[in-house]
């Protein structure tokens, strides 16, 4: 599947929530397992379905240690599909994030440390899930993609920014 890159117009778009009768389906779920293919080539952590061209509310958040971020905690790949914030932490935490529609680029983002959600799985039920830290951020960031953001809208200063060669240069 093609990456959406800043500029594209879907990126500025908020995702159309998937209907009742658009779960268990094959359709859904080959849409996914390209979705995550699509990821875990690109050496992704997250995706959102926009990114992809498609205007549903579907994200996958999967982390793991890999080339662009090689301290990630492992985690399981989780479907979320209209993902819904319930709460957020008023601690916040400042860290530098990839985008895979923002390529070569990081930025220093301030984003809440802990967050809560409601989210419907594949076959269509309700499920709630916590996440802390690196994986909250990882939400937060797909979350955004959902709601017609990226990072950049995040960057109040130049110095926010830095080309991803330079970042992990300073990382290894």
């Amino acid at each position: 599947m093609k990456i959406a890159q800043v500029g594209e117009p879907i990126l500025r778009q908020k995702a159309k929530a998937v209907e009742a009768g658009g779960f268990s389906t094959q359709e859904l779920e080959e849409f996914v397992a390209q979705l995550l293919d699509t990821m875990l080539t690109a050496n992704g952590v997250g995706i959102a379905a926009p990114q992809v061209f498609d205007p549903r509310a579907i994200m996958i958040i999967a982390s793991r240690p890999n080339a662009r971020y090689p301290d990630a905690p492992q985690m399981q790949p989780l479907i979320l599909i209209n993902p819904d914030i319930k709460w957020q932490s008023s601690e916040t935490v400042d860290a530098w994030e990839g985008c895979l529609s923002v390529p070569a680029l990081r930025g220093y983002i301030n984003r809440p440390d802990n967050v809560d959600v409601d989210y419907f799985d594949l076959q269509g039920a309700r499920q709630h899930a916590s996440f802390e830290g690196f994986v909250a951020r990882i939400f937060l960031h797909e979350f955004d993609h959902l709601i017609g953001k990226t990072w950049l809208d995040h960057v109040t200063s130049s110095e926010q920014i830095m080309a991803e060669s330079v970042w992990l240069n300073l990382h290894d």
